[in-house]
């Protein structure tokens, strides 16, 4: 019986150690960043990893259309505000989110759910985006706008715009803007 226990220690030990391994190894691929906003008392953070294109078709390839992504890599990227919003015509609370993406070549959906899993791909259903729709908070269409410039790196933003502040996302030659006012 003390061999049975030792043997499944030392298995505990090797399975969560090669996890760590592999949590480190994704990182170093698309390293995690975090952005943040701090003005007139909004504050607004974005924790994210930042995948590289490294020559390979992004959108309608590595992401596909009509699917839902995770908005860049390993865990999903997570947005936590201080205030409540209004995006479009819709209220998100203060509070931390998920941040998730449904690429189509003319908009996009990007939905903040309530749901923050460990991980931002469900490994035991094909690799499928971990997204929980039944905790969606709010869904915005936002128009694809096609830069010069390409980002070789997925690459999230918040920027000041004319009397708003917008999320950006951006990552080869495409770019969304999700607009974000303080509700008062």
């Amino acid at each position: 019986m003390k061999k049975v226990l030792v043997l499944t220690g030392i298995l505990i030990l090797a399975v969560v150690a090669a996890f760590f391994v592999l949590r480190l190894s994704t990182k170093s691929h698309s390293p995690e960043t975090t952005v943040g906003y701090n003005k007139n008392g909004l504050s607004i953070s974005v924790v994210y990893n930042r995948p590289y294109k490294k020559g390979r078709q992004i959108f309608g390839g590595l992401v596909p259309y009509g699917k839902t992504w995770r908005t860049g890599a390993n865990e999903p990227t997570v947005f936590e505000v201080n205030k409540d919003l209004m995006i479009g015509d819709k209220k998100l609370p203060k509070g931390k989110y998920s941040l998730w993406t449904v690429p189509n070549e003319q908009s996009w959906s990007v939905v903040f759910n309530s749901t923050i899993p460990g991980w931002g791909i469900d490994v035991m259903n094909k690799g499928a985006a971990a997204r929980e729709p039944e905790t969606d908070v709010v869904i915005i269409d936002v128009p694809v706008m096609t830069t010069e410039k390409e980002f070789e790196q997925f690459t999230i933003s918040l920027d000041e715009a004319d009397d708003m502040l917008e999320l950006v996302l951006a990552w080869d030659k495409t770019l969304v803007a999700v607009p974000l006012i303080v509700s008062e």
